[in-house]
């Protein structure tokens, strides 16, 4: 799956919404997608669109400057139409990345992989 956006938003700690971490964001056709973990939870939250699948394992995020890369088994991809890649192309504001990537960081701690390219 393709996507692309202008911006991600994203908090590392959402006080409102018991310390979630999450990273989101709308593509430019409306779609949703999103990235969320509880921190006494042990599975990230992946939306897209109108589905949601909790993933413990297997997850790899690499971030660059204008691209996420999402990478998901299979089987998880099951719950979300199928698709195991997400690649969202995006136009988040250079001053945000690192941020960002604190964020991604939070969100696939001792779960995922995360890969950053950005400096």
């Amino acid at each position: 799956m393709q996507m692309t956006t202008d911006s991600f938003i994203y908090n590392p700690c959402d006080e409102e919404e018991d310390d979630m971490a999450l990273a989101c964001c709308h593509g430019l056709n409306g779609d949703l997608f999103m990235l969320a973990r509880f921190p006494d939870e042990d599975e990230v939250d992946i939306t897209f669109r109108d589905g949601t699948v909790h993933v413990d394992e297997k997850i790899i995020v690499t971030f660059s400057a204008t691209r996420l890369l999402l990478e998901i088994s299979a089987k998880d991809a099951t719950a979300l139409g199928g698709d195991s890649i997400y690649e969202i192309t995006h136009s988040t504001p250079e001053s945000e990345l690192a941020d960002l990537a604190q964020t991604l960081r939070i969100i696939l701690q001792d779960v995922g992989t995360f890969v950053s390219e950005v400096g």
